[in-house]
C-alpha cells in the first residue's frame, strides 16, 4: 500500500508544543512567519507524533489539511509523505498542513481501534492549539489507502463538532465485512489488525467500517479509485459512494479505467484538478 506516496503531489520534544505566537493584532497577522514543528508528541507512545507546518501570513481563518499515510495499518510512516510537503504547500498556499503518525498493528499489539483512536487524538491535540497557532478549526482530511480508511472513519464517526469540512479519499477501504468476504488474503490482513475473525467479533469489523457511519451530516467526500486496483477493490469505493448517495451527501467518485493502486501522467493531473475544484466548491 506504499504506492500512494507520489499522489501527494496532488495536494500539491516529548510533549505537544504550547508556545504561543506573539499575540499579533488583527492588522499584524499577515506578517506571521512560517513555522514548522516536527515530531511533536500527542501521546506517550513513540509512534504518536505529528509534524505541523504553519504558513506565513496565516490568520484565524486559515484551514488545515491533515495527511494520513497508508501501509495496511501495519507499516508506513509520516516520513513517507515528508518529501511532498513543499509541493503541497506550493499548491495549497492558503492551508496549514499536519502529517500524522499512528500506532501500527504488529505482533498482536496495537490492534484496532488503536489507529482510529490515534487519529482522533492527534486531531484533537492540534485543534486544542488553533488559537496559539493562529489558524481555524476547519480541517480537510486527506488519506491514502489505509490512511484514507482512517480519514473517512474520523470524518463520519468521530467529529461531533463538525470541524471536518471535506475528505479526500485515495482508494481507502470502507466496508471491512465485505472486504473479509473476498478471499483469504484479506482475511489474513484483517485478522492481523483486529486479532479476531469476522465470525468471532463482527462488531469490531462493523465499528471500523466508514460506510456504516455515513449520515446526512457527513462532510463532502471526494473518492479517487483505480478500477484495476489489486489492493483495495473498486467495490469498496462504489459501496461508499452508494452510501453517500443514499444520504444525499455531496460527493464525487472518480474511477480511473485501467489504473491500479495509484497512477501517474494525465490521470495524475486530472486528479489534481479535481481536488482543487472540489475543495474550492465545498471548503469555504
Amino acid at each position: 500500500m506504499k504506492k500512494y506516496a507520489f499522489l501527494l503531489l496532488l495536494l500539491a520534544s516529548g510533549i505537544f508544543s504550547c508556545q504561543k505566537e506573539n499575540n499579533p493584532g488583527e492588522d499584524d497577522q499577515q506578517y506571521l512567519p512560517e513555522r514548522n514543528i516536527i515530531d511533536t508528541a500527542y501521546g506517550s507512545n513513540g509512534q504518536q507524533k505529528m509534524d505541523i507546518y504553519l504558513p506565513a501570513s496565516r490568520t484565524k481563518t486559515t484551514k488545515t489539511i491533515v495527511l494520513i499515510h497508508g501501509g495496511g495499518w501495519t507499516e508506513g510512516s509520516k516520513s513517507d509523505l515528508t518529501s511532498s510537503i513543499p509541493e503541497i504547500q506550493k499548491q495549497f498556499p492558503g492551508y496549514a498542513v499536519i502529517n500524522i503518525n499512528y500506532r501500527l498493528a504488529k505482533d498482536g499489539n496495537d490492534l484496532f481501534p488503536s489507529q482510529e483512536n490515534d487519529t482522533k487524538s492527534a486531531i484533537a491535540a492540534y485543534l486544542q492549539h488553533t488559537d496559539d497557532f493562529v489558524v481555524s478549526k476547519d480541517i480537510v482530511l486527506a488519506g491514502f489507502s489505509a490512511g484514507a480508511h482512517l480519514a473517512l472513519l474520523h470524518a463520519y464517526k468521530n467529529d461531533p463538532d463538525k470541524n471536518v469540512k471535506a475528505v479526500v479519499d485515495f482508494f481507502g477501504p470502507t466496508e471491512l465485512p465485505a472486504l473479509w468476504n473476498i478471499n483469504i488474503l484479506y482475511q489474513l490482513l484483517l485478522y492481523n489488525v483486529t486479532g479476531k475473525t469476522y465470525d468471532q467479533d463482527p462488531a469490531i469489523y462493523k465499528n471500523s467500517s466508514p460506510a456504516n457511519f455515513v449520515s446526512a451530516q457527513s462532510p463532502p467526500t471526494l473518492i479517487l479509485q483505480g478500477d484495476a486496483d489489486p489492493t483495495v477493490p473498486p467495490s469498496q469505493s462504489i459501496l461508499l459512494s452508494d452510501s453517500l448517495t443514499k444520504y444525499n451527501v455531496a460527493h464525487q467518485l472518480v474511477m480511473y479505467p485501467g489504473e491500479g493502486h495509484g497512477w501517474t501522467g494525465n490521470n495524475l493531473l486530472d486528479s489534481y484538478e479535481k481536488i482543487k475544484i472540489f475543495l474550492k466548491e465545498y471548503v469555504k
